[in-house]
């Protein structure tokens, strides 16, 4: 949704800059996708400030001026204007820069002086009349800022991403009645000087009335939910002022003619979309709203004729349709300069046809966009008044007879109760009862007599269709309070009545063994280079070399253990809970959840005390008794209490069938990988963890009840991943053989203070050069800030500490 800043502050007078209320739409209302100037011809325009300035010897009204414009050069500019004065700041255009009159500027000697660039004036930006003196700035930026970020300069537009949940943002309208919300100002329609008086009230009816001189008829129930009209004789068609070619610009739509200007201006103002028809190319001077007849054609306003079918609703006169209702105007009914009478149709269509009847032409339009989200019914009377007023403004006429209200039938406004102690409870902290009233209400939720210190009734203003429920007014409450009002931490809830899915709680059980066990959880996409002939292929894949759904997970396992390999990492320990999918002919596939490891290298870190012969590495690898045991570790958390065998296998590459209670779950086996000469072998385990059922079986009569599940509470803490560099340095030291390791430690972490983020011992050292009675321990120590850069003073200071506290403590001293 294309939004103008002027627009809007049209609506309200707010103070925001643009970025200021880009800012504030984000955080309360929709994610700005966009904010950009309308005057991209000023983007090479730039800030500079005039350094020097002297009369040009060879004229009496010309001066010499040295610039500085952010290039790290003075420039030499010839300036006619008698107003440039040194230390001032102006816009200025660098030689080869088009200014917005269309000059290129090239550097050029002027009555014997050098000019390299030029300062400029309004009337050369396109921002004023005055051409006589150039536009001095009270600007407090660096020479060389863009013009566009020094200065607020014409309209800007707001690009905002509105959720089908929202279609009442889908106007500079709802977009406004959130803004007064927000900063408390009042909201308005935007004036328009000259604006024709009001319309006479409508004549309602159920079916059909008289609009002037045309009969506007609605043929069945459930074709429209309102349909509003008015005739309007003696228009004449020309150009739009310039305020109206601004407007539409603002929001990316170009100026047509007057009428149809002024029906795309309530389209974008309010969000209800209007048509205009050529009222001497109506057929027997009457409309019908009808559905269309099976092959009927008509040929919409982009040129192209199009085939209706019978779901399709048109608007038509006695002879054809004129219109497909909600989507596209006709183009035998279009307004032309030879227009002179104009009916003016504001109605209400069901979302669900007019989506239909879109997909069905293959055909858009800003007004199916709206329709298909949903229009409110209310709006019409205002959009009609509005259209009809500003037609005759720009194009003159005056109303033929009295517009007609058909189908529309006023409904009670629905209402919902909003109880505080519900919003204290999925809010995480209490809002006082008169702000929820203050906040709901100033977007046109009304307090009903009805609520009570407790909960509060609403009423639901017209243009709120997505508000049904009670969570819905507490998201709204949190929204207009702002998200960031809320506390941080996570606070303490009841828990709910309702078992955990067995599933779940499977994949848990499993998941904690193996990360107890040392392995890493991956969580790849279940996407694989596969064949058609094998795997289910994606109908729309993400990229073509992984056009598939893979049939087991240590196959994405094993890419992720070739990506660690080709960057030299031969210590791979991972597993992953995940779905795998099998082909089945004429259905979708079947999905089954399993858990797959995968695991080479050594099966535990390196210690500075272990042997250095390759021997020795070679018996620390994962082998296959590692992997038989990891997957009768995880069979027996997926299946506690069952029997789980591993039999032999005599399948190639397979080496264990893994079987639960006598049933056949998941296999062992050594894993292919492309892999360095130098890599360990890997090995593989794929176990299934089927749908598990924790229902109790039932009689024959009666339902089956579930076992109750014991109700676990963890707390959980978090904290965020560090942002500044670390500090490290290494120690080694001469240590006692009666003082211990941890004793070492101990003091060191208690010297070392709170930016302490890892101690880390990593050699032990006897022999040459300690004396007797001494070992010598090496210890890397890893200090990090939060918030900052530590200096070398401050670690060389804690370095010195923790020496000191060693020898008074502990007669460790460091190692020459």
């Amino acid at each position: 949704m294309n939004v103008s800043y002027e627009w809007l502050r049209a609506f309200v007078p707010f103070g925001q800059t643009p970025a200021g209320l880009r800012d504030l739409i984000t955080a309360h209302i929709a994610p700005v996708d966009e904010l950009a100037s309308l005057r991209v011809d000023l983007a090479p325009i730039v800030v500079a400030r005039v350094v020097e300035e002297a009369a040009h010897p060879d004229s009496d009204h010309l001066h010499v001026t040295k610039v500085d414009a952010g290039t790290g050069v003075l420039l030499d500019v010839v300036c006619g204007a008698s107003n440039v004065t040194a230390g001032k700041m102006y816009p200025f255009a660098m030689t080869g820069v088009t200014i917005p009159t269309g000059l290129k500027i090239v550097k050029r000697r002027i009555r014997g002086a050098i000019s390299d660039g030029m300062l400029c004036s309004p009337d050369e930006l396109k921002l004023g009349r005055d051409h006589d003196g150039i536009m001095e700035l009270d600007v407090d930026v660096a020479p060389g800022t863009p013009f566009l970020e020094a200065l607020t300069v014409g309209d800007m537009r707001l690009v905002v991403d509105v959720g089908a949940n929202r279609p009442d943002l889908l106007s500079h309208l709802g977009v406004a009645r959130e803004i007064a919300a927000l900063t408390g100002k009042p909201l308005r329609l935007p004036e328009i000087v000259g604006l024709a008086g009001e319309l006479p009230p409508p004549q309602h009816d159920v079916r059909t009335a008289k609009a002037g001189p045309v009969a506007v008829s609605v043929a069945q129930d459930g074709l429209v939910r309102r349909f509003m009209g008015v005739v309007i004789r003696g228009v004449k068609v020309g150009p739009s002022p310039e305020w109206l070619v601004e407007r539409l610009a603002s929001v990316g739509a170009r100026s047509i003619n007057n009428v149809v200007d002024a029906s795309n201006y309530v389209l974008h103002e309010l969000g209800q979309p209007t048509h205009a028809f050529d009222l001497a190319k109506l057929g027997g001077q009457g409309i019908n709203v009808r559905l269309a007849k099976s092959g009927e054609r008509i040929v919409t306003l982009d040129g192209t004729e199009r085939v209706l079918s019978g779901e399709m609703i048109v608007i038509a006169d006695a002879s054809r349709p004129q219109a497909v209702a909600g989507v596209m105007g006709g183009r035998d009914s279009e307004v032309t300069e030879a227009t002179t009478d104009v009916f003016l149709e504001v109605a209400n269509f069901d979302p669900t046809r007019v989506r239909a009847a879109r997909r069905a032409l293959g055909l858009s339009s800003d007004a199916s966009y709206r329709f298909e989200r949903g229009v409110d019914v209310d709006i019409a009377p205002t959009a009609l008044g509005r259209l009809a007023r500003l037609i005759m403004t720009l194009a003159g006429g005056q109303v033929d007879g009295t517009p007609v209200d058909l189908v529309y039938t006023a409904a009670p406004r629905r209402s919902i109760s909003l109880r505080t102690a519900r919003v204290a409870k999925l809010l995480g902290d209490p809002v006082p009862v008169e702000d929820i009233g203050r906040l709901l209400g100033s977007i046109g939720f009304e307090r009903l007599p009805q609520s009570t210190a407790e909960s509060t009734v609403l009423s639901i203003p017209s243009w709120r269709g997505d508000v049904t429920a009670e969570v819905d007014l507490i998201e709204e409450v949190a929204r207009l309070r702002g998200y960031d009002s809320f506390p941080e931490e996570i606070r303490a809830f009841r828990p709910g009545s309702v078992p955990d899915d067995p599933q779940w709680l499977v994949s848990r059980r499993v998941r904690d063994a193996l990360v107890g066990a040392g392995l890493f959880e991956a969580k790849p996409m279940p996407f694989v280079a596969g064949d058609d002939a094998t795997h289910p292929r994606l109908t729309n894949p993400l990229a073509e070399n992984e056009a598939h759904l893979r049939r087991d997970v240590l196959d994405t396992l094993a890419r992720r253990a070739e990506y660690n390999l080709a960057r030299l990492q031969n210590s791979v320990r991972l597993f992953e809970i995940g779905s795998v999918f099998e082909k089945r002919a004429g259905a979708l596939p079947r999905e089954e959840l399993r858990v797959g490891v995968l695991v080479l290298g050594p099966r535990e870190p390196a210690h500075f005390g272990d042997p250095k012969s390759p021997e020795f590495a070679e018996w620390l690898a994962y082998d296959e008794w590692d992997a038989k045991a990891l997957a009768a570790l995880t069979a027996s958390a997926a299946h506690p209490g069952a029997t789980v065998t591993l039999e032999p296998s005599t399948t190639p590459d397979v080496l264990w069938r893994v079987v639960v209670d006598g049933v056949a779950r998941g296999i062992v086996r050594r894993v292919s990988l492309d892999a360095p000469v130098w890599a360990s072998p890997a090995f593989g385990v794929e176990l299934s963890l089927g749908p598990i059922d924790s229902a109790e079986v039932a009689p024959p009569g009666k339902s089956a009840r579930r076992a109750p599940e014991r109700v676990v509470k963890t707390i959980t803490r978090y904290r965020p991943l560090p942002s500044m560099p670390p500090a490290e340095f290494d120690v080694a030291l001469l240590v006692p053989d009666a003082v211990r390791a941890e004793a070492v430690e101990a003091v060191v972490r208690g010297a070392a203070g709170e930016l302490l983020e890892r101690l880390e011992l990593f050699d032990l050292y006897t022999g040459d050069g300690v004396e007797p009675g001494y070992r010598s321990l090496a210890w890397r120590l890893t200090f990090r800030h939060p918030e900052r850069t530590l200096r070398d003073k401050e670690i060389d200071g804690r370095r010195a500490k923790i020496l000191s506290a060693l020898a008074d403590e502990l007669n460790v001293r460091p190692r020459a």
